[in-house]
């Protein structure tokens, strides 16, 4: 992948997964290659992945959207990633080097930070830093058919996952989940590490249903 598609991919993923676009949202080309400084060729190819990827559609003579997923579907992936990233998370403890556990924990660190209440409370970037942590989870689980599907599909839940929907007592329990991972890493205790990305998941998909049944929680008032 050449550099500026590839900073293309990021760019997008990122804006995408922070809710700059609504669901169904198109993308146009022309607009997208001078939001992020490149030509036409790598937004179309990064598109293409971003596709891939399940985070975009594309029809013919209809261009690119934003990906739409109903409740079901978004029930249908949670459910597989409960069936797989647990297990996937613990088999990281054998692969992950000192140095990358404390990247986990720096991670964490600054999700809390960043979800803390007050003036300072940033979503976006907390989704991003949510992003980068599983997905560095899932990169050493040492399986490339598990990173291929759990990349996909944790992409997805992330990017129809907004904090504005958890209530104050779910953000609190997703940050410390982060932390209690860490922890059961560096003790190297796989079973504690997939009861705690099992609930962090039930945690999310909770939150997930709030928002699909209109709820407003108490963190979206702060």
């Amino acid at each position: 992948m050449s550099k500026a598609v590839s900073k293309a991919t990021d760019l997008l993923r990122e804006q995408i997964l922070a809710e700059r676009w609504q669901q169904g949202e198109k993308l146009g080309e022309a607009e997208l290659a001078q939001i992020l400084g490149v030509s036409r060729t790598p937004v179309r190819e990064a598109l293409t992945r971003l596709a891939g990827e399940g985070l975009v559609t594309l029809a013919p003579n209809r261009g690119a959207r934003v990906a739409t997923w109903s409740s079901q579907q978004v029930d249908e992936i949670f459910d597989l990633r409960l069936l797989l990233e647990p297990a996937a998370c613990a088999a990281a403890i054998t692969q992950l080097s000192k140095s990358e556990i404390d990247e986990l924990e720096a991670l964490a660190r600054d999700m809390q930070r960043m979800g803390a209440p007050g003036t300072d409370r940033d979503f976006v970037k907390m989704a991003e830093l949510n992003r980068q942590f599983h997905s560095k989870l899932i990169q050493a689980s040492g399986s490339t058919q598990l990173l291929t599907t759990l990349t996909s599909v944790t992409h997805i839940s992330i990017a129809v996952q907004n904090y504005n929907y958890y209530s104050e007592e779910a953000l609190a329990r997703s940050l410390a989940h982060h932390h209690e991972i860490v922890a059961a890493l560096r003790e190297g205790q796989p079973d504690w590490v997939e009861s705690v990305v099992r609930c962090h998941l039930y945690n999310a998909r909770t939150a997930m249903h709030h928002r699909t049944q209109g709820r407003i929680p108490h963190a979206a008032e702060h």
